[in-house]
């Protein structure tokens, strides 16, 4: 049985790349079909392949489905076969920093030359502005633009626990390729299109900045923060291990109650169950089951030393018992 044709098989890509950003953009096409070759330097390959640590698995994880060379491009020879490469693809991937392959004879207006249809993606630190000749680091831009901030505890940022700006970044480079490809089946031209770190790291943040904007209030890191939803917390089980739990309405919030250890007694007939009243209740309440049903509780469960929701509290117009086990 054959596979069905993935969308970009017939698609040819060359990659200069290192590290996690341009391999995450070469990847994705590669996993659509498009036939990658990564360009590795001469003699030893990718130095990602012998990083220690935490770089143990950059690549194996970002280079799948492609198949490398390894060619010197400082030599005559090599930078020969390197054009020759991009005179037959229809992509060309790069993240190096700003100005190397121009220097090497491999920059964006040496190669619309001799490939007029080349779609050519730079992924780089940052985009155009006061920093577009600097380079970075996906924790550099996380420290810079507040990712980090809004990652830690208060007053102690720190970076994600993975390398989120240069896989996004990545992600972002293919969309803007593939945007490309498809204008060239209207035009019959390539072009140059780019992606950078900085610029995705505020993207990421995006909604942080927008709610200062609109409540005037600076928001507090993730850890600290207000949740929009009552129930959006860590949990320590019974048995001592830990489970999320995330309650975004009131269909869920009423499901929840009825199917997990959590149960929360109501009598209202304008229930509305999403308000931050309810977190705290949540940790530790149990109810019968006769209360959510919207009846009056005149069972309560074993183990309870209470009748008929004694603990009752309200907010608002809603109002709630709770039992504790």
């Amino acid at each position: 049985m054959t596979s069905a044709p993935r969308p970009l098989e017939g698609v040819r890509v060359v990659e200069f790349s290192h590290m996690v950003m341009g391999p995450t953009c070469g990847l994705i096409l590669a996993d659509l079909g498009a036939d990658v070759v990564k360009v590795e330097p001469a003699p030893g390959g990718d130095k990602t392949r012998r990083l220690p640590g935490s770089g143990a698995g950059y690549f194996g994880t970002y280079n799948r489905n492609k198949r490398s060379i390894s060619v010197n491009l400082k030599s005559v020879e090599g930078l020969k076969f390197a054009t020759h490469l991009v005179r037959e693809s229809d992509v060309l991937i790069e993240n190096f920093g700003v100005g190397v392959l121009d220097r090497l004879g491999l920059g964006y207006d040496a190669m619309q030359e001799i490939n007029p249809s080349l779609v050519y993606c730079a992924l780089k630190g940052f985009l155009s502005g006061p920093y577009e000749q600097r380079a970075a680091l996906d924790e550099v831009v996380q420290m810079m633009g507040g990712l980090a901030y809004m990652t830690g505890p208060e007053g102690c940022p720190l970076r994600a626990g993975a390398s989120v700006n240069d896989v996004m970044g990545g992600l972002f480079g293919v969309i803007a390729i593939q945007a490309a490809l498809w204008e060239r089946q209207r035009t019959g031209k390539g072009t140059f299109v780019r992606a950078g770190l900085f610029e995705n790291n505020m993207f990421l943040v995006a909604q942080h900045m927008v709610q200062y904007r609109q409540t005037g209030v600076p928001a507090a890191p993730m850890p600290e923060r207000v949740s929009a939803w009552a129930v959006y917390d860590v949990f320590e089980t019974a048995d001592g291990e830990k489970i999320f739990v995330g309650v975004v309405s009131d269909k869920q919030c009423l499901n929840f109650a009825r199917y997990s250890a959590w149960t929360i007694c109501f009598r209202t007939q304008n229930f509305r169950p999403m308000r931050s009243g309810w977190r705290a209740e949540m940790r530790s309440c149990r109810a019968c089951a006769t209360c959510l049903e919207g009846k009056t509780c005149r069972k309560p469960p074993r183990s309870v030393a209470a009748l008929d929701c004694p603990s009752r509290r309200s907010y608002g117009r809603t109002s709630f018992s709770t039992t504790l086990m």
